[in-house]
């Protein structure tokens, strides 16, 4: 389903990553000094088993949260250069996000919602960038709805529209068909791939599925922490394996 990338530029890297919480007996330790590299304009997706540390790598790519030592790299930038207001705007310019609560304000219209970020950044909205967004998305019809009047996979692809709208470097995706049924998430997860493959988007993606999975150019797996294997060119039964073999405990 997914197209290999050829693209030999990085959008986003780890160089000795780990992130620890608590200290002492309580103390747990959530990534293990990770190395990886997200290339530009690909669709990598992460996954291993709960607790594995895939959200937490995440949202250390993403400068959601702090690293304990190592340095994560958006493009060239180092994050551990920024200050707080610095990786603020930084997360606001460059990074797109798309959760599985979807995360709208349901005050807002769904074109109120997808230009928020743009709003509050003072940028100015590309209207043919918009438009070509919102027509991909076929949201067209439901940019006057509130949340509540939309279903569960026209939000999530308002949220897919508010993240890609401000052309980021990378789109984090945690979880995104998670709350969806399986015709809405094909459709979440097609829209995805179409922006990588004709938008030229960098997508990193936390699944649990190996399906969703299968739409990525590219696999992480973790296991306690750790990067473990990686699998180019997925495909939902060579994933399944992959994790069934984890779950039986052995990382060969």
């Amino acid at each position: 389903m997914a197209n290999p990338t050829v693209n030999t530029e990085i959008a986003a890297r780890s160089v000795g990553l780990s992130k620890v919480y608590g200290s002492g007996d309580t103390q747990v330790v959530a990534l293990d000094e990770v190395d990886c590299e997200i290339p530009t304009g690909g669709f990598t997706a992460v996954m291993g088993p709960s607790g594995s540390g895939k959200s937490t790598l995440m949202h250390c790519l993403a400068g959601l949260d702090f690293i304990s030592s190592g340095e994560v790299f958006l493009g060239e930038t180092s994050l551990a250069s920024l200050s707080d207001s610095q990786i603020t705007k930084l997360r606001r310019e460059q990074v797109g996000f798309v959760f599985q609560a979807f995360n709208l304000v349901p005050t807002l219209s769904a074109e109120e919602n997808i230009t928020l970020p743009m709003d509050i950044a003072g940028r100015k909205v590309d209207s043919d960038w918009f438009d070509l967004v919102v027509d991909t998305l076929e949201l067209r019809p439901r940019l006057g709805h509130r949340p509540s009047e939309l279903s569960g996979g026209q939000q999530q692809r308002v949220a897919c529209a508010r993240a890609i709208v401000s052309r980021p470097t990378v789109i984090f995706a945690d979880e995104p068909t998670g709350n969806l049924d399986s015709r809405a998430g094909a459709e979440v997860l097609g829209f995805l791939r179409r922006s990588v493959d004709e938008f030229g988007q960098t997508i990193v993606m936390v699944t649990h599925d190996p399906a969703a999975a299968s739409y990525a150019d590219q696999v992480l797996f973790l296991a306690d922490g750790r990067i473990v294997d990686m699998m180019p060119e997925p495909t939902a039964d060579r994933v399944l394996q992959r994790m069934i073999a984890f779950e039986a405990g052995r990382t060969d």
